[in-house]
C-alpha cells in the first residue's frame, strides 16, 4: 500500500510550530527565571566579566542556552513528575539565591540557578528531560565564580611551583636569573609572578572549554575521554609555564616597559589559546591510537 512522504516544507514548518508550542508552555517560567536572574547576569557583565580571570562567562551563559534551545523538545517531554525532589531542590535554589542576592555572595547567586532549573524541571516534567539537558546544565558550573578560600589555598603554591620551574629553565638556557619567593630576577630586572600567573583560573576556563569540546564530540571511549580530561590541568599549568617565561624574556630583551605593556597583557591569551589547541592536537594523536588499536581488536 502506498505511503504518503512528508513533504520537506510540512518538516520546516514543524519546527517554528514546535518552538511556539514551547513557548506558550514555558513562559511563565521564562519570565521568574528572568526576573531572578537578569539583575545578576547584568551585575556579572559589569563586573567580574569584565576580568581576564572570568571572561569565558559569557561564552558559558550563551553556550548553555544554545544546548537548551536546541533540544527545546525535551521541554515537552513529559515524564513522571517528582514533586517531593523537585520542591526540595527549588527551594534550596530559592534559598541560595535570596542569601547570595541580599548579602551580595555571587557564589551563592549564581550557584543558586542550577538548583532552581532541575528543581523546575522534576516538577513541570520529571527526569527524563533532566536527562535530555544533563549538559547544558552541568556547564552553568562553569559560570559559577572560583570561591574565595579555594583561590587562597591553591594561588601560593602554584605560584611557588611556576616560579621555580621558571627560574630552572632559564638557567638552563644561559640566561642570568635568580629568585626569591615568586619574584623573579632576569638581568637587571625583576618580576612578580601575581596571582593571574598562579594559571588557577586558565585551569578553570581550559576545563570550561575542554568539557564542552568532549560533549561536541561524542567519544565514545570512556578512556580516551579520561585521559584528555586528566591532561587539561597539565596543559594549563604548563602554559602558565610558558606564560612567565615568554614575559621574562621579553622584559630582559625589550625592557619593563614592554614586559608590563601590551604584551603581558595578550601573553595570557596566547597561551591560553595555544593550550586549547595542544588539547585539539592530543586528541587527533588519540584518535589515531584507539583506531589502531580498534583495528588490531578486529
Amino acid at each position: 500500500m502506498p505511503q504518503a512522504i512528508p513533504s520537506p516544507h510540512a518538516a520546516s514548518a514543524g519546527a517554528p510550530a514546535l518552538a511556539g508550542i514551547t513557548l506558550m508552555t514555558w513562559w511563565p517560567v521564562l519570565i521568574g527565571l528572568l526576573a531572578l536572574y537578569l539583575p545578576s547576569y547584568w551585575d556579572m557583565a559589569n563586573g567580574i566579566w569584565n576580568q581576564e580571570e572570568h571572561a569565558h562567562g559569557p561564552i558559558v551563559l550563551f553556550v548553555s542556552i544554545y544546548l537548551i534551545w536546541s533540544k527545546r523538545a525535551a521541554l515537552l517531554d513529559v515524564d513522571r513528575s517528582r514533586p517531593l525532589l523537585g520542591w526540595t531542590l527549588l527551594l534550596f535554589g530559592l534559598l541560595l539565591y535570596a542569601v547570595g542576592r541580599s548579602q551580595d555572595i555571587l557564589l551563592l547567586e549564581s550557584g543558586s540557578q542550577i538548583p532552581v532549573l532541575i528543581g523546575t524541571l522534576f516538577i513541570t516534567l520529571g527526569m527524563r528531560p533532566v536527562r535530555t539537558l544533563w549538559f547544558a546544565l552541568f556547564f552553568l558550573l562553569f559560570i559559577i565564580p572560583l570561591p574565595g578560600f579555594l583561590i587562597d589555598a591553591a594561588t601560593v603554591p602554584l605560584k611557588q611551583h611556576i616560579s621555580e620551574i621558571a627560574e630552572a629553565v632559564l638557567y638552563g638556557l644561559g640566561y642570568p636569573v635568580a629568585r626569591s619567593g615568586v619574584v623573579l630576577t632576569v638581568g637587571p630586572y625583576q618580576l612578580l609572578v601575581a596571582d593571574a600567573c598562579s594559571g588557577l583560573h586558565s585551569m578553570f576556563t581550559l576545563a570550561a572549554m575542554g568539557t564542552l569540546y568532549l560533549y561536541l564530540m561524542e567519544h565514545k571511549s570512556w578512556l580516551r575521554n579520561g585521559i584528555l580530561i586528566a591532561s587539561i590541568l597539565p596543559i594549563a599549568f604548563a602554559a602558565n609555564i610558558g606564560r612567565v617565561l615568554v614575559l621574562a624574556l621579553v622584559t630582559y630583551y625589550l625592557g619593563d616597559a614592554a614586559g608590563q605593556g601590551f604584551l603581558h597583557d595578550s601573553a595570557g591569551v596566547l597561551l591560553f589559546v595555544f593550550a586549547l589547541l595542544f588539547l585539539f592536537a592530543l586528541d587527533i594523536f588519540l584518535g589515531l591510537f584507539f583506531k589502531s588499536t580498534m583495528g588490531n581488536n578486529k
